[in-house]
């Protein structure tokens, strides 16, 4: 799937991604400081990944885990800093809810410490059930070899 707008493209095609780039930006992200780059390309080669891309240069990215049936998870979504305030990730995250593979999904669920209204703007709202929801958190899984 491509769509464009301008000189803007959002893909879904993973050989056009610059792990480069993506490794460089969530090595230094609030959630997920130093990670790997192996587990960077392990994470994207069992996703369904979405470049944001300025003619060739890549400027954003999300992927999404799923099942592609009953459950998605949205994972990892940024524009750089030199990109925001042009309503490019609103329209990163519409491109990936209307994705043919993830249709009529029953929950989409993801973690964001500061983006809520955006997240909003495209539907994501607080759990509706708050005490249904668990977790399991191991903040030095990428530091333990």
């Amino acid at each position: 799937m491509e769509v464009a707008r301008g000189n803007l493209t959002i893909s879904d095609d993973a050989s056009r991604l610059d792990r480069d780039a993506i490794h460089a930006f969530l090595t230094t992200s609030y959630w997920a400081p130093g990670i790997p780059r192996e587990v960077v390309d392990r994470s994207i080669e069992n996703s369904l990944p979405f470049g944001l891309y300025e003619g060739a240069r890549q400027v954003g990215f999300a992927r999404v885990i799923s099942d592609r049936a009953t459950f998605a998870y949205l994972a990892d979504v940024f524009v750089l800093e030199s990109h925001r305030g042009r309503g490019l990730a609103r329209w990163l995250l519409e491109t990936i809810r209307a994705h043919p593979d993830l249709q009529n999904l029953r929950r989409w669920l993801l973690f964001t410490r500061d983006a809520h209204p955006l997240y909003r703007l495209v539907g994501f709202k607080a759990p509706e059930f708050p005490d249904r929801v668990m977790e399991i958190v191991d903040r030095n899984a990428h530091t333990r070899r």
